[in-house]
């Protein structure tokens, strides 16, 4: 009788290339949510000197309003993918980005007492909540390097602000606070997308959900026009195009591939981009601004030393957790997703 033959299985350097694709995508998933927080923060100087020439919810508006044009021109046929799970998913939590957005806004009113460096660090503090709700999600509890990476986030974060949170608690903190917890949703809520979301479809539809919200309320409450000031368009449509369009397509399509408390740790470095931006253009570092920097970079690359390590198993588990089921065991032998499909 013949004995059909086996097949020989692909030699090491057959398979290399495959094994280099996935490792490109299990460290570039991070590098590109590091390169939203550094446009992010390299972009707060210029977004805090244009409202200051231009109301800040009439700015917001038409920043969304340029996103969601570039992003259509961009990608058009991304129109076609705008089906009902998509419109519900990216509705919910374009819901919650807009009030993130407009609770921190309201929150640095001066009419409503808090200041700018206490902002920044209630804000932060949506790199403990993301965690917990993690947590409750998959009824475990945070890996130990999340919390040591967490907390090494929220004490450079209170470093590099300069605020405490001695004295008395106003209105404005406790706005804020509703920001960092609508901003914690948003990201559980991108966390639990799955291969029925499109990533173009999502991220446009938050992007109109913003765009509408925030110009209604800049109807309701503000009498903006159109700007008249060079710095103030060009502040419009850097952040729109490059900050809102592009960012929000990367965080969108990264939490498809990372759990949310991973997201929350590296997306919370923006202030100490912001202040290396902020360092180099003035050419001057304090001493503290520089220790809170350091801890919070610390921070994000520790919990990924070790989450590089036991990825995509997280991620999974969370992704099961979220539609109720048990987490299956996983090897790392997926393809590597793409941003957009066909």
């Amino acid at each position: 009788m013949k004995v059909p033959r086996r097949r020989p299985s692909a030699s090491p350097r057959a398979r290399m290339p495959e094994r280099l694709a996935r490792a490109g995508e299990r460290f570039g998933v991070p590098a590109a949510l590091i390169g939203v927080a550094a446009v992010w923060g390299g972009t707060f100087v210029l977004v805090a000197d244009a409202i200051s020439r231009y109301p800040m919810y009439a700015f917001l508006a038409l920043r969304f309003a340029v996103a969601t044009v570039a992003f259509v021109v961009l990608f058009p046929r991304v129109l076609k993918r705008l089906d009902a799970a998509n419109l519900k998913m990216g509705l919910l939590a374009g819901v919650f980005l807009t009030a993130g957005y407009v609770f921190q806004t309201w929150g640095l009113a001066p009419e409503v007492g808090t200041t700018p460096a206490r902002a920044a660090f209630i804000t932060g503090l949506y790199v403990v909540i993301v965690p917990l709700m993690q947590a409750a999600i998959m009824r475990r509890a945070p890996r130990w390097a999340t919390i040591l990476g967490a907390a090494m986030a929220l004490a450079g974060l209170l470093l590099l602000s300069g605020a405490g949170l001695g004295g008395t608690w106003v209105l404005g903190d406790t706005l804020v606070a509703v920001c960092a917890v609508a901003y914690s949703v948003h990201m559980i809520v991108l966390g639990s997308t799955d291969e029925r979301h499109d990533t173009g479809a999502l991220t446009l539809v938050q992007l109109i959900v913003v765009t509408l919200a925030t110009g209604a309320i800049s109807l309701a409450t503000e009498t903006p026009g159109l700007p008249t000031d060079g710095m103030v368009w060009f502040a419009i449509l850097l952040c729109g195009i490059l900050a809102s369009a592009v960012a929000f397509v990367v965080q969108t399509w990264a939490q498809r591939r990372i759990p949310p408390a991973r997201v929350a740790l590296i997306l919370v470095t923006e202030p100490a981009f912001g202040g290396l931006f902020g360092w180099a253009v003035a050419g001057v570092a304090p001493l503290l601004e520089v220790a809170g920097a350091s801890l919070m970079l610390g921070g994000m690359v520790t919990s990924e030393w070790v989450a590089a390590r036991s990825a995509p198993e997280e991620g999974v588990a969370f992704e099961a957790a979220v539609q109720g089921m048990p987490a299956p065991v996983v090897e790392d032998d997926r393809e590597p997703t793409r941003m957009f499909a066909d």
